[in-house]
């Protein structure tokens, strides 16, 4: 009886777990059939695709060999590229003579500011760039290959190789390419400190001076010099007005920190003066204090001047800031220099060359026999300049008034031909001088049938004997005379008389400024001069 029970007792609980179960089996019968549904499907795709191998991307088995992480486990994933955009580094290193200037800049080309980079030549000098303007300037190299290293820095992916570099002997006349890495608006600079002002030939100037306008000339062009400091513009009013040219500053170059800076006004002047039809030239105002300062100076000029067609020379200002300029204390030899290193650059990119300084300064600070080759800018203030040397523009004025222009302005006479013509393979021709012995335009003042002009400095001449007159000087009757310096000549004899000379009975006389020339031919005066009864003569 109590076997039984027991028996009875396992078995009614057997039942009753068998009813939980199907109960529950019941309740989750559409789940269960999803669940095998979805086994069966698996097992099916499993049939269809290989089993992928170890290290391979997805589909393609030879992914693998463009995943920079798989023989270097070290390397960067492409997740993490982005922490460094715009942070990649490179160098720009230029070398003019026996230097070496290295720019660091980011993946747009734009220099990098505010780090401390640090440089490494040939495994072996550090050079830091210790003001963090992006630059490390090193002189005093010895020529030759140099391998460059950027030293790691934080937060920065430095180039994985050294930069080679060969750093030059001597000066070389070329454009200096990314030379804009180094030019500054006046927004970036102190302008206060950097652009002076000081004006030696006002200094020089006496009671004489002329301010009027000086316009319709048959033997030169009237024109003016404007910059920043002229302020807006109004260049058809200036054009109206009888201003045959313009010569815009183009920039400056700082005088305290040396920093090369655009002028403010210079791409509104250019693109105003073309648009008025005035033909221009450009300026610029140096204060480099060696060769390699002079062709970055040019450099910039020709960069600057790509986009805009110059009619006038491209001129290197050079003058004194009072003692406060960093050029300032430059011998003549070494201004000498930086001038004819900006002309050379200038001129070797295919543009014509000049300087422009005062009397004072071709007399006492410059070796003006170095820049014969060059046009020659006068700033003399005063009826009849002085300076007797030889020159192509003079200008005559700073306090001149024309309408377009609020206060004063710079007022110049030009000598030079420019012609806006093409040449017969279609390239336009800019400007030149007139070439001894060719016919020039007429003098106004008297001049007879066969006498060709050039004139330069007042001279007149008259029934005249290959007499060339820059400076007052009169001559007649004469041989072979060139006057230049109030001297008199007399029965002959090759004399160069320059200012307010006198030769007679001579013959060939060069008469520069001022000149009257008699019982001559073949004259060559050169600036407003009067020629009755003469033959070949050149105003």
């Amino acid at each position: 009886m109590g076997s039984n029970v027991k028996r009875m007792a396992i078995l009614m609980v057997i039942v009753m777990i068998a009813a939980v179960v199907g109960i529950v089996l019941y309740d989750n019968r559409d789940s269960l059939r999803k669940e095998r549904e979805a086994e069966a499907m698996a097992g099916q795709e499993a049939e269809e695709t290989p089993e992928a191998q170890a290290g391979q991307i997805g589909e393609d088995t030879r992914a693998f060999l463009t995943d920079e992480t798989f023989f270097d486990p070290d390397k960067l994933p492409y997740s993490s590229i982005e922490m460094f955009e715009g942070k990649m580094l490179s160098l720009l290193m230029t070398s003019v003579q026996r230097d070496l200037r290295i720019q660091i800049v980011d993946n747009a080309g734009n220099p990098v500011t505010g780090e401390t980079f640090c440089v490494v030549l040939n495994k072996g000098d550090e050079y830091t760039d210790e003001d963090q303007d992006g630059i490390i300037h090193i002189e005093h190299l010895r020529a030759g290959d140099y391998a460059v290293e950027l030293k790691e820095i934080a937060g920065y992916i430095v180039p994985n190789a050294p930069a080679q570099i060969t750093v030059k002997q001597n000066v070389e006349y070329v454009v200096i390419d990314d030379i804009s890495l180094l030019i500054y608006t006046e927004d970036e600079i102190n302008a206060e400190l950097e652009d002076l002002e000081v004006n030696g030939a006002q200094e020089d100037a006496d009671t004489t001076e002329i301010t009027r306008m000086q316009e319709g000339k048959n033997n030169a062009k009237f024109g003016i010099d404007v910059s920043k400091w002229n302020k807006e513009i109004d260049w058809d009013r200036v054009k109206q007005a009888g201003v045959e040219f313009a010569i815009i500053r183009l920039g400056y170059r700082g005088a305290t920190t040396g920093a090369l800076v655009e002028d403010p006004y210079f791409e509104k002047n250019m693109k105003g003066a073309a648009s008025a039809g005035i033909p221009v030239g450009v300026y610029f105002f140096t204060q480099a204090v060696d060769a390699v300062e002079a062709v970055e100076e040019a450099s910039m000029v020709i960069t600057l001047c790509r986009d805009y067609k110059l009619d006038y020379p491209v001129f290197i200002d050079t003058e004194g800031l009072g003692g406060n300029g960093r050029a300032d204390g430059l011998d003549i030899e070494a201004r000498t220099g930086v001038c004819a290193a900006f002309c050379k650059t200038i001129e070797g990119a295919g543009y014509r060359a000049g300087v422009y300084s005062s009397r004072n300064w071709y007399n006492g600070m410059l070796d003006v026999s170095v820049l014969n080759d060059y046009i020659i800018w006068l700033a003399e203030y005063r009826d009849s300049p002085l300076y007797q040397g030889y020159y192509h523009m003079w200008q005559y004025t700073s306090g001149g008034k024309v309408d377009g222009i609020e206060g004063n302005v710079d007022f110049n006479l030009s000598y030079l031909r420019i012609e806006d013509t093409k040449t017969a393979g279609g390239e336009e021709e800019g400007t030149y001088l007139l070439p001894e012995g060719e016919v020039g335009d007429r003098e106004e003042a008297g001049a007879d049938s066969n006498e060709n002009e050039g004139a330069r400095s007042k001279a007149e001449a008259s029934v005249g004997g290959n007499a060339d007159n820059r400076n007052g000087a009169e001559a007649s009757a004469g041989g072979n005379t060139d006057n230049r310096s109030g001297a008199e000549a007399s029965a002959g004899g090759n004399t160069d008389n320059r200012n307010g000379a006198e030769a007679s009975a001579g013959g060939n006389a060069d008469n520069r400024n001022g000149a009257e020339a008699s019982a001559g031919g073949n004259t060559d005066n050169r600036n407003e001069e009067e020629l009755p009864a003469g033959e070949n003569n050149r105003n």
